[in-house]
């Protein structure tokens, strides 16, 4: 992947950022800064993670520094807030209402049963079965990813575009839009170091409307990071599982 790739990123998802910014009520561009600066610092160090720490002596199959890297980055903006932001952030274990968590959880497994079908259908089958996978898709995407998708970043945004949308008693607004869209993108799309640029619509568009969507839903229902972790990890295991059956 070339290190412009994140800029690329950026650029796909600009004009919602510039939608938001006339559509909503309320902007503050400081937050959509900062945003940036976090969401570019994320990707670099993720990215640069293997040259950063050496570990080939390990032989990690996955970027478990990149990873783990991330994971620090967002713990110091999270521990660096006050008490109150970090709730906002979803770093907590308050929950909304049942009804409301109720209705994340039906979301989020009406999606996954369905996401389950597809790739039992689609899905190359006949793996090995790799214990370094299993550990690793059961805990450091979820954990990293959700905390820096619908956690950090969806706070910025959610600052940057004060949210003007409710539902069930629920706010939301387009930070829940823009985060869900980069989501499926960075999944999707890929600049390579010969500059070749790599757009897969059907992965962009199936991850930003069934995971994506299904796994925000849940975070912004239940009103703290956990659960969509948990969902996140679990669709993830689900994949591995599924590749080797």
């Amino acid at each position: 992947m070339s290190l412009f790739t994140p800029l690329v990123w950026l650029l796909f998802i600009a004009p919602l950022l510039i939608i938001a910014h006339f559509k909503s009520e309320k902007s503050n561009l400081k937050y959509l800064v900062f945003f940036i600066l976090y969401f570019l610092t994320d990707m670099y160090l993720e990215a640069t993670g293997k040259q950063l720490i050496n570990l080939d002596f390990l032989d990690l199959k996955f970027n478990w520094v990149g990873k783990f890297l991330s994971l620090i980055l967002s713990l110091i903006i999270i521990f660096s807030v006050s008490k109150q932001e970090r709730i906002k952030i979803g770093f907590t274990t308050q929950t909304n209402s049942k009804a409301n968590l109720k209705f994340g959880l039906l979301v989020f497994f009406g999606f996954t049963f369905f996401d389950i079908i597809f790739k039992l259908i689609l899905f190359p089958k006949g793996g090995t079965f790799d214990l370094q996978t299993i550990l690793f898709q059961a805990t450091m995407p979820g954990l990293t990813e959700e905390i820096f998708f619908r956690g950090i970043s969806l706070w910025l945004l959610d600052k940057a575009f004060s949210p003007k949308w409710e539902y069930r008693g629920v706010k939301f607004g387009w930070g829940f839009v823009i985060v869900t869209l980069l989501f499926g993108a960075l999944h999707g799309i890929i600049l390579d170091q010969d500059f070749h640029l790599k757009f897969d619509i059907i992965t962009i568009v199936y991850l930003t409307l069934i995971s994506s969507f299904s796994v925000g839903i849940l975070r912004t229902f239940s009103g703290n990071l956990i659960y969509s972790i948990l969902g996140h990890n679990t669709i993830n295991l689900i994949n591995a599982v599924i590749r080797i059956l």
